[in-house]
């Protein structure tokens, strides 16, 4: 029998592809802006389970670099994840972003060709309202502003059914504050023209 999990939180993305992502619209199997697309995916854990370890306030960043069409496979990733976490928790963090976990970012897995490991640093994440950045000292320094909506009060544009792991409705956003150096993924743009997006996440699967 596996091992069963949950977890819930905010999430925020930027990459190298000018707004709006090409990926987004097309899933993923039209060209990004460049011939490659390097992102970084921090996930700010608020609830949730993995069999009796508890996930709650668990921060990690999911780094990745694909050819210009991600669905093209033969991906570089790796992991950060806060020091606070024990390392319960960083495996189940790990587990959940396997080709196995049923759900979220596990749905990557099978695009990895060359996984570069888990790493541990501080990562700093503040939302506030549709401003949010993520930091992590020397390797990740993100922040994106949301597009706001002109018929929907205190809302973003957002785009919705998307063919994307972490919420299928995602705010649209701009980076303001692009720069990735991790896993020898190298990124730096704060021009304010490349994309971001935000949203919350809630998955569940189970592990074998």
């Amino acid at each position: 029998m596996g091992t069963k999990w949950t977890a819930k939180g905010e999430y925020m993305e930027a990459c190298s592809c000018d707004f709006l992502c090409p990926c987004i619209t097309k899933n993923s199997t039209t060209p990004a802006t460049h011939d490659f697309c390097k992102v970084a995916l921090a996930f700010d854990t608020t609830e949730g389970r993995f069999g009796d370890v508890s996930l709650a306030g668990v921060r990690w960043v999911f780094f990745a670099q694909s050819k210009a069409i991600m669905a093209e496979g033969e991906w570089i990733g790796g992991l950060v994840v806060d020091p606070s976490a024990s390392d319960e928790q960083v495996a189940a963090i790990a587990a959940i972003c396997g080709p196995d976990a049923g759900d979220g970012p596990g749905k990557f897995a099978p695009l990895i060709s060359d996984f570069r490991g888990v790493e541990r640093a501080p990562i700093e994440f503040v939302k506030n309202g549709h401003d949010v950045r993520v930091k992590i000292d020397g390797m990740l320094d993100q922040a994106v502003v949301g597009v706001e909506s002109l018929t929907a009060e205190g809302e973003c544009v957002a785009v919705d059914n998307t063919f994307h792991p972490v919420n299928k409705r995602l705010n649209l956003a701009s980076a303001v504050r692009n720069v990735i150096k991790a896993f020898g993924i190298s990124w730096e743009d704060n021009s304010g023209r490349t994309n971001g997006h935000f949203a919350p996440f809630d998955w569940a699967g189970e592990v074998a």
